[in-house]
């Protein structure tokens, strides 16, 4: 089982665009997924039509494996589960330090889904907490959307040097460019220039598209009803290219 993370420190990049539709593109390719929607704010559960997760106390490991296996969701897409968010999922933190190996839990837990799923992905905020930690620890890969942007860069530089400060394998990180326009000259510059920075970084590209912005119309992922856009093709390409990486 492999687990992966949709992470920046930055809002707005494309995040849960990614989460969401990766989630897709992986179901598509065989692999029985398990969405986790980490952010309060709970988007992903939104665009899958999902209600929001019951609240549960978390007091242990144990209680933290219950609380979301109850909470799992089948989707419409046979193949695809989510464990919806829940705006009791802002206290995560709180609950986790009070736990022994506070910031090795959430591994531990997610290991007791590994007769069910091929992958886990979790939708994680845009924020550096305990909860992160758990998360970059658990990861086999962080995917990083990109915008080409100055300050997009920058939070890129800063999630790096707080690997880097913190004895965390800068390797998991796998950035990829998103929400790329590429008339716009600065994107093409920062794209010219920044791989060479992260060995890691891959190489599909995600267009910046009108019709992903439809996703919170139509609930769905873009990859179910605008299959042909250019969009959902680098999305699939994103896929096979992280597949081709992570292995069997």
């Amino acid at each position: 089982m492999k687990i992966l993370s949709s992470y920046s420190i930055k809002g707005g990049v494309g995040k849960t665009a990614l989460a969401v539709n990766l989630a897709f593109a992986l179901r598509e390719a065989g692999r029985r997924t398990l969405l986790l929607d980490m952010d309060p704010q709970g988007a992903a559960t939104f665009y899958f039509r999902v209600a929001s997760a019951e609240k549960f106390r978390m007091r242990d490991s144990d209680s933290l494996t219950e609380g979301l296996r109850r909470n799992i969701r089948e989707s419409d897409f046979p193949g695809l589960d989510i464990i919806p968010s829940n705006l009791g999922y802002r206290h995560f933190d709180i609950l986790l330090d009070g736990m022994a190996k506070r910031r090795r839990q959430l591994r531990k837990v997610l290991e007791e889904f590994k007769p069910d799923y091929d992958v886990i992905l979790m939708d994680c905020p845009p924020n550096i907490t305990l909860l992160s930690e758990n998360v970059f620890r658990a990861s086999d890969a962080l995917l990083v959307p990109v915008i080409p942007t100055v300050l997009s860069r920058r939070t890129l530089e800063q999630l790096a040097d707080f690997f880097r400060d913190e004895d965390l394998p800068v390797k998991k990180l796998r950035p990829f460019f998103s929400m790329v326009q590429k008339r716009n000259r600065m994107h093409r510059e920062i794209m010219d220039d920044l791989p060479e920075s992260y060995p890691g970084f891959l190489k599909t590209v995600i267009p910046f598209s009108a019709e992903v912005e439809k996703m919170g119309v139509h609930r769905m992922p873009l990859l179910a009803y605008s299959h042909a856009s250019a969009a959902a093709i680098a999305y699939r390409s994103l896929c096979v290219e992280i597949l081709s990486l992570a292995g069997p």
